[in-house]
């Protein structure tokens, strides 16, 4: 897979992770949870741009980006456009340091334990794409059910 090709699917997700965040039609409804909903939508776009932010931006790309991985889940209210911001920022970053990552980089071996076993840099990069569309389904899931509950 050429870093062409990863920064394409990147920018595509992350432009819709940015739709869904706009989509919903009152601001406070990005942090609703209900029953056995743990994580509302605000939460996992924090967590996304966290993720990316970390073996990407840091990693990679030598950002400094410090994650904050408890705080992804934990805060609230967040403004919406905050989240849109980070979530534009997020993606000139991945296409900055993927635009200049060598190619011969990507069967490298990844420079930090992630998952379960050492990874190649191109692995652990399709690992997180596949982990970006994972949540952005749960996201346009959670906007459809919750953003049309009563405020009661």
């Amino acid at each position: 897979m050429s870093t062409e090709t990863l920064i394409a699917l990147f920018r595509r997700d992350l432009a819709r992770l940015r739709r869904e965040i706009e989509l919903y039609n009152q601001e406070h409804r990005l942090w609703l949870t209900a029953g056995a909903i743990p994580n509302s939508a605000g939460n996992l776009c924090l967590h996304l741009l966290g993720n990316l932010n970390t073996y990407i931006g840091q990693q990679l790309g030598r950002t400094g980006y410090v994650r904050e991985r408890e705080l992804e889940f934990s805060l609230r209210h967040v403004p919406r456009a905050e989240l849109l911001l980070r979530i534009d920022q997020t993606s000139e970053m991945v296409t900055a340091t993927l635009a200049s990552l060598p190619a011969a980089s990507l069967p490298a071996e990844y420079p930090l334990l992630v998952l379960e076993h050492k990874t190649s840099t191109e692995y652990l990069l399709i690992h997180l794409a596949t982990h970006l569309t994972y949540h952005l389904g749960q996201i346009n899931y959670h906007r459809r059910l919750l953003d049309h509950v009563s405020d009661q």
